[in-house]
């Protein structure tokens, strides 16, 4: 895991408590960034290209650097300006420090506008600190009091061990019933006192107090443009963050035969088009020895004057036709196929992507953590589902390179969410509904292969989206709360129609819901009820429910970087960074949730990077059943999870309900029974919240510090 941390007081007396422990206090094994009162460390598995600062004093020119420099022996005053970014980005030197030049007068929304993913914090003069979030949430932020000021890092649990917190069990709870609900979940952590910063959000200290405020637009500020520049937007910002990815890729060592990028290469669209992207982008050349250098030590391909570039159209022609030689070709990976996919007929023909077919084990199934020793893997800042495909996403990740692209993220941030309909519906465009109502009556009547479904498809959710539009917020979480307490929770069965009319509302329950306790549903349905007092949102339901469901994927994919990611080695997702996700929301409405959306962008996409030899039906052949693999690991581990649920802690919390937990277990090691796609996602909710409590429980006496006091550990559940 790599974060960065530090903090922000407000100067405490010398020999106070407050005093020793600032002077004492240090992270294992950081990097200082710069010391002082206020100090900033990066901790793990860094490059040194991925370490940027740039530092403005009065009289002089910005002063930028790569990598971990030994910390400015020059003291600081108060018009002094420094900026660190952490990860990765596409900013070349000189917008950097005019970046921070800009930001000096108080505007910093242009700091979160560069290509990739990365985070941000400027500190001015010498009591001011200011962190910002990205917009999907990807690369979070944490803050929590500490020795008279506030403490802030990248990860929750480094300052949970800061301040020996306890475990917030009500925040899990919420996060197991009512996962997409920011209504529920709040700015909570697993740890109690530990905050979250929202995404899109920007943390400032001063005088060690904290502050939040919103960095981005107001909801609604962004007006859709029309389909065409929308799309030409949504190409230049995807291409971008692609090519300032593939141009850094580090030349560090590694197995044999392992190329240097990687690639995701499976029946999804969405990792294709990046895919193909990335193999029209010449890689950056090696420099001489680097691949006997290891990722602690390796240095960065050297940076161009600038890495950006606004041309799209021809751009797949152009860079292409250099001529890649052998040792720049991307591991394209597809794990569980033994032909290459109908969607991605087209990677034969790319002559830079290596495919390599993974044969999918049965170590590689979900669940296989199970069948070894379920407390030897890593401890995520929070759980999730990830835990149980960890070994899946493992497998793919070691056949790829060392820095490896995913589609994660795609149909969140391009996919029309259901309850979008009642968007059109308040916008007095009720006639854009037919083109998704009859999608989805189409693929009702392709299932069933009757009519009846089909035909009452349309008038289910065309009511449901009426009243969505009509409902008062306060009303809808209280109407929530009560059908979570009464358990009245979609099983997700039933038709796409069936399905769609539940996420017409403000708040849905998750599919772990149903096994929870009376308590637990209980204790979450009060947090619905508090938050309905509070004033509602100002964007419509259908933004706020599609732009929580973004966060919630961009924590899953965190939770999947902090399991799966290797030392040395870089998952990267593109469609998560700012830029995708701005020229995202420039996409009408009406585009969004036309049948087969997502498919029919991303082909616009690569028409638009010059890939003008895609088919017509491109990202609409038949696909496997994804559920398939979870049933055949279900099986495989059923007595590890006898035996994980045999006293679990979640029980000992007062989470779930253990007798119908064991029988939705019983359920799911039975080849008959029938298991909807819910509750299997339910079940890994469940069993990875159980991992990740059997982890965090073996590690209480670790810490990420030293200099601490011995501190008095509470209880793992109170």
């Amino acid at each position: 895991m790599r974060w960065l941390t530090g903090w922000s007081t407000g100067a405490p007396r010398a020999g106070t408590p407050a005093h020793e422990a600032l002077a004492t206090v240090t992270p294992i094994a950081a990097r200082p960034l710069w010391t002082g009162p206020n100090p900033l460390w990066a901790v793990g598995d860094w490059r040194p290209e991925e370490i940027r600062l740039v530092t403005l004093r009065p009289g002089a020119p910005a002063a930028v650097s790569t990598g971990p420099a030994t910390p400015d022996p020059v003291e600081d005053t108060p018009a002094t300006t420094r900026l660190a970014v952490l990860g990765h980005c596409g900013a070349t030197d000189a917008e950097l420090a005019a970046g921070l030049a800009a930001a000096r007068g108080g505007a910093v929304r242009h700091l979160t506008a560069w290509p990739g993913s990365y985070t941000v914090v400027l500190r001015t003069g010498t009591r001011s600190t200011l962190l910002l979030t990205d917009l999907a949430g990807a690369q979070p932020v944490f803050h929590t009091p500490w020795a008279g000021g506030t403490a802030y890092a990248t990860a929750a649990l480094p300052l949970a061990d800061l301040v020996g917190a306890a475990l917030d069990t009500g925040y899990l709870a919420a996060r197991l019933a009512c996962p997409e609900s920011p209504e529920a979940l709040g700015t909570g952590t697993p740890y109690l006192g530990v905050q979250r910063v929202p995404p899109g959000h920007v943390l400032a200290i001063r005088g060690g107090r904290p502050y939040l405020d919103a960095y981005d637009e107001p909801p609604g500020a962004e007006q859709p443009r029309d389909e065409a520049p929308a799309i030409r937007e949504l190409t230049r910002a995807l291409l971008e963050s692609v090519r300032s990815r593939v141009r850094a890729t580090a030349p560090v060592g590694g197995p044999a035969g392992r190329a240097r990028l990687g690639v995701d290469l499976s029946y999804g669209t969405a990792s294709a088009t990046v895919a193909l992207l990335a193999a029209a982008v010449p890689l950056p050349p090696v420099p001489t020895g680097a691949g006997a250098v290891g990722a602690a030590g390796a240095g960065a391909a050297p940076r161009a004057a600038s890495t950006r570039s606004g041309a799209v159209k021809g751009s797949w022609v152009r860079e292409a036709a250099q001529g890649p030689s052998a040792p720049e070709q991307l591991a394209a990976v597809t794990l569980g196929e033994t032909e290459p996919p109908t969607t991605l007929a087209l990677a034969p023909d790319t002559p830079r992507l290596r495919h390599t077919v993974l044969d999918p084990g049965p170590d590689t199934l979900p669940y296989a953590v199970l069948r070894a020793d379920p407390q030897s893997g890593p401890l995520t800042d929070e759980p999730g589902p990830e835990l149980v495909a960890a070994a899946r996403a493992e497998a793919r990740f070691d056949a790829g390179g060392t820095d490896h692209l995913t589609g994660y993220g795609a149909r969140q941030v391009l996919d029309g969410h259901p309850a979008r309909l009642a968007d059109l519906i308040r916008a007095g465009r009720p006639r854009e509904l037919l083109p998704p109502v009859a999608a989805l009556a189409g693929a009702d009547r392709a299932a069933a292969g009757v009519l009846a479904g089909a035909l009452r498809t349309p008038l289910t959710v065309v009511r449901a989206a009426h009243r969505l539009s009509r409902v008062r917020y306060a009303e809808a979480l209280d109407e929530a709360a009560a059908k979570l307490t009464a358990r009245h929770v979609p099983d997700g069965a039933g038709t796409a129609g069936d399905r769609s009319a539940v996420d017409l509302a403000w708040c849905v329950p998750g599919p772990a819901a149903r096994w929870l306790s009376d308590e637990a549903l209980s204790s979450v349905a009060l947090r619905l009820r508090l938050a309905a007092r509070k004033p509602a949102p100002e964007e419509h339901p259908g933004a706020h429910r599609a732009r929580h469901a973004l966060h919630r994927q961009a924590h899953s994919y965190r939770t999947l970087v902090h399991a799966a990611e290797r030392p040395g080695q870089r998952l990267h997702a593109p469609f998560l960074d700012n830029q995708v996700v701005r020229a995202a929301r420039l996409l009408p409405d009406d585009v969004r949730l036309q049948p087969g959306a997502r498919h029919a962008l991303l082909h616009a996409v690569l028409t638009g990077a010059g890939r003008t030899d895609l088919p017509p039906d491109w990202g609409r052949g038949p696909r496997p059943d994804r559920t398939a693999p979870t049933r055949a690991g279900l099986r495989l581990a059923a007595d590890g999870l006898a035996e994980l649920f045999d006293a679990p802690l979640l029980a000992e919390a007062g989470l779930i309900d253990l007798p119908a937990v064991r029988a939705g277990l019983a359920q799911s090691a039975d080849p008959a029974a029938p298991l909807s796609p819910a509750a299997l996602a339910g079940l890994a909710d469940l069993v990875s919240t159980e991992l990740w409590l059997r982890r965090l429980r073996a590690r209480r006496h670790g810490a990420c510090w030293t200099g601490l006091p011995r501190p008095h550990l509470p209880a793992l559940v109170p």
